[in-house]
This record gives structure tokens, sequence and C-alpha cells, in this order.
């Protein structure tokens, strides 16, 4: 069990240091709207954006749906720090564990956004300078209404949807199109690895 905690521990403490000095460092160092390219690579760049909704950049219903939005994540952290804890005190299959550490800790990290950084930050204008950290005027909004930092874009391959393709025929399509950061891809791999352990376990019953 001990073991199993400080596994479990440390992938918290891990994701959330990265995810939160790569989104500090991005927000004091780049414009809303700059990017960067990563090895000189065009499908590869560090494109700055504040994301007022869900991962991926989804958005969900003005500063009602923000707040609602904001107390979802708080219960689902709450749950998901109960499941944990019970998997690692019924000694659950380890990757299980694993699993629902990356969960819970991209999770937080994004919450983390939500709750304070509209505290500590000021506003990033779009290509009008960059926001400054503890400023004396005061944060750009008030608790859980904050703007998640996203940086990870890799638009790696730009075509259009053919004429007869329903809804989007004739558009554009970029694959992927969506910018994420740390904590997007921490929830991600977790539910990936949750279904692998899962399956994995079913399988041998």
């Amino acid at each position: 069990m001990k073991n199993k905690f400080l596994v479990s521990l440390f992938i918290l403490l891990t994701i959330l240091l990265i995810d939160q000095c790569s989104k500090i460092w991005v927000k004091t160092h780049m414009e809303q709207g700059e990017e960067i390219l990563i090895l000189g690579q065009q499908w590869a760049r560090i494109h700055f954006i504040e994301n007022e909704g869900m991962a991926f950049g989804l958005k969900f219903g003005g500063e009602i749906g923000k707040l609602a939005l904001s107390l979802f994540r708080i219960v689902a952290i709450g749950f998901l720090s109960y499941l944990l804890y019970t998997m690692i005190r019924t000694k659950e299959n380890f990757g299980l564990i694993i699993s629902f550490s990356l969960i819970l800790a991209g999770a937080i990290g994004n919450m983390i956004d939500s709750a304070i950084y509209g505290l500590i930050f000021s506003h990033s204008p779009y290509h009008g300078g960059l926001a400054e950290l503890f400023p004396d005027s005061g944060g750009y909004a008030p608790f859980l209404m904050g703007r998640v930092v996203d940086m990870f874009y890799f638009p790696m391959w730009q075509s259009k949807f053919p004429d007869w393709f329903p809804i989007w025929g004739g558009e554009d399509f970029e694959f992927f199109r969506h910018i994420f950061n740390v904590a997007d891809s921490s929830i991600f791999c977790g539910i990936c690895l949750f279904f692998i352990f899962y399956k994995s376990d079913h399988n041998k019953l």
C-alpha cells in the first residue's frame, strides 16, 4: 500500500509541477496568440491561447457555464481523490492506480488555472503584451473564473472535406487542430490507460 501511495503521489506532484511551470512560463513570456516552432517544425508549435472552457479548447455556456464547470471540477476532483484513496487501500491493480493518478493530476492542474489564475495574473490581451504575475492592480477575474492556459499545437495535416461529405463538405480540415496543455495530456493518457488495464483485468476473469 505504501509503495502505491508513493507512486501515486509522485505522479501527482510531477504532473502538477510540469503543468504549472509550463503555464506560468508561457503566460509571462509569450503574448496570447504568439507561437514558437518546436525544433523548427511547422507541425509542432507552442501556441499560447487561453481557454475559458473544457479540455482542448472546448467551451461551455458563458459565465454561468464557466462557474458551473469550475464547481463541477471541484466535485470531480473530490470524487476522483476518494476513488484513488479507496483503490490504494484495497490494493487495486497498479495500472489502474497509475491511470487514476494521471486523471486526477490533470484535473487538479486545470482547476488551479480556473480557481486562481484570475486572481494572480493580469489580463493577457491577444497580441497585446505580456501578462504580469501578482500585478499591483489585481488580477483579471474573480475566484473560479480564471482561464486555462493552453500551448501545445500540432497541425500535422491540413486538407478539405470532399464536397459529398455530410455537414462539413467543402470545409477546411486540420488534424490535430485543438490546442492543449500538460494537464489535458495527463487526463487523456490516464483515460487510455484506464481502458487498457480495465480490459486486461476483465479478460483475466
